[in-house]
């Protein structure tokens, strides 16, 4: 009995990472406005990091970054070689990005504003 609730847990929790984590097709929605301060945590360019930490990475690991499904990523420890072979590999239940998914320029934006968080 205990198996088959684990199971039926395991399945759920998959099946909620996988969609949760999916998509990030709409990373551009909201990106007309002016420069504000979001664009401090981002110091390369005009890549809104905190924009598409929001639409690929909070579903899974936070709102606020600090954790959820998936590992906190605020103040992360990780290097920025670990970062971009997590990103671009996958860990665990975490899927790969690509680089069309998220350009080398967009992921080293993200690793700056996680690891200023």
């Amino acid at each position: 009995m205990n198996l088959k609730k684990f199971l039926m847990a395991s399945g759920l929790s998959m099946v909620l990472v996988l969609g949760a984590c999916g998509g990030g097709e709409d990373e551009d929605e909201g990106t007309d406005e002016p420069a504000t301060e979001e664009d401090s945590g981002a110091s390369s360019g005009d890549v809104d990091a905190e924009g598409i930490a929001q639409s690929t990475c909070a579903s899974c690991h936070g709102e606020d970054f600090s954790g959820a499904v998936g590992p906190a990523l605020a103040g992360t420890s990780l290097s920025e070689d670990e970062f971009e072979e997590t990103v671009r590999n996958g860990r665990g239940q975490m899927p790969a990005y690509s680089e069309d998914e998220i350009n080398n320029e967009e992921l080293s934006a993200l690793y700056t504003f996680f690891s200023e968080q």
